[in-house]
């Protein structure tokens, strides 16, 4: 695993799995109406709390699953029913109606989507999880497997300097853009939702 073509397929395989790209206009979606300020610390938590789940993973594997009593494909349909709740928000604008709600003096914290959903099951998803069980699975030493999580640090560093980007891209859609690229994720969010929850199924058996 420490040999060049390995560290390139597995590089590649997280980072079509975690999709950096596809992971930003999702981040500005859910932040929308945030400071610069606001974003950075959502980015750097969500990037955090995916990045000690993965390692948490890479070290036990399923075992830790087993031990409370969860299979994989069951992760997954929870994984996927959690998601589909965040795109109807998205869809409804539920979030802008919570934010409309709050009074000027209110102060009160907004939705943060670090830990749910972005640093799980986005970032951190039943896809990517099972692919760092088995690319550590398959080192063959110490070495391979600090390798590894040297290639998963890298793509985490992408989405987070994308996150970061975030901003510049909300200057450029502007408000109009923005809710029309929200609705517009809330569907494709709902349709990745659905496909997580039939992967789910087909993995316990049910061979849907």
């Amino acid at each position: 695993m420490t040999d060049l073509p390995s560290l390139i397929a597995a590089f590649t395989t997280l980072f079509v799995i975690i999709d950096p790209v596809g992971l930003a206009p999702l981040f500005l979606a859910m932040t929308q109406g945030m400071s610069p300020a606001q974003r950075r610390r959502i980015g750097f938590r969500a990037c955090g709390v995916a990045a000690v789940l993965l390692l948490t993973f890479a070290f036990t594997g399923e075992a830790l699953l087993e031990f409370v009593g969860i299979s994989m494909p069951a992760f997954r349909i929870a994984g996927g029913v959690l998601l589909f709740l965040t795109a109807l928000d998205m869809l409804f604008e539920r979030r802008q109606a919570r934010r409309e709600d709050q009074t000027d003096g209110a102060m009160e914290p907004d939705h943060d989507p670090s830990v749910f959903p972005l640093a799980i099951p986005l970032i951190a998803g039943p896809g990517a999880i099972a692919a760092i069980i088995l690319l550590t699975g398959q080192a063959e030493s110490a070495l391979g497997v600090g390798a590894v999580l040297l290639v998963m640090f890298l793509v985490l560093g992408l989405v987070l300097v994308l996150f970061l980007a975030s901003t510049l891209l909300e200057r450029i859609l502007g408000k109009t853009g923005i809710n029309v690229v929200t609705r517009l994720l809330g569907m494709l969010l709902a349709a990745l939702a659905i496909q997580f929850i039939l992967d789910g199924l087909r993995g316990s058996g049910f061979g849907v």
